[in-house]
């Protein structure tokens, strides 16, 4: 319990310069040509993406939307398809691009695999206490909506690409994670475990 309490202590106190001070917004409108020409191939033109190795981005915070597009211009976030698309963008036009976005409506899914989800609902809601993995809900909210600036939004996320995450995170591939918090978080967790929790997070609504 400590070692949970710790680690959301640490991510509340320890959230990106980016997340103190929220960032101005863009013009959804003017993202309309680079949604059209650029990101629509893999997220669709409403940002809910068909292919679950693809993130669905619809709803997504307005500033991770932001960080995660920066972070992939920096090299900070590691893709090379991502990093030659924003290679040309501006930081006015990943403004634009995370308010466009940030304001379509997120589409609802359903849990593939029921059993699993239902044991990804436990860990969601309390954690797996005897190897200290916290309670996920602690950071992105009851719903999976996330904490506005700090946390991101899961809800409806496909579970291959959450699953995908988990991984990077934990073997150190991703590590644009404020204070390495899912570094820490993924490394307790067992492959069964993160399964789990990105089928409960798929179903969420």
């Amino acid at each position: 319990m400590k070692t949970q309490l710790a680690l959301i202590l640490a991510a509340t106190l320890s959230v990106p310069a980016l997340a103190a001070e929220p960032v101005a917004k863009g013009d959804p409108k003017a993202a309309t040509s680079i949604v059209t020409q650029v990101c629509a191939a893999c997220h669709s033109t409403d940002g809910n993406s068909a292919t679950p190795a693809n993130p669905t981005i619809a709803g997504q915070g307005y500033e991770y939307l932001y960080k995660q597009l920066m972070d992939f211009k920096s090299g900070e976030r590691k893709n090379p398809v991502m990093a030659g698309i924003v290679a040309n963008l501006s930081p006015a036009d990943m403004k634009n691009l995370a308010a466009y976005f940030s304001e379509k409506q997120a589409k609802p899914r359903t849990a593939k695999d029921k059993d699993k989800a239902l044991l990804g609902q436990k860990i969601y809601r309390g954690g797996v206490q005897g190897s200290g993995v916290p309670a996920c809900a602690s950071c992105h909210g009851a719903d999976g909506r996330g904490i506005p600036v700090q946390f991101p939004r899961l809800a409806g996320q496909h579970a291959a690409y959450t699953q995908l995450q988990l991984n990077s995170f934990r073997a150190g591939e991703r590590a644009n994670d404020a204070a390495k918090m899912m570094r820490v978080i993924s490394a307790k967790m067992t492959p069964q475990e993160m399964e789990a929790v990105a089928q409960y997070i798929e179903g969420m609504r």
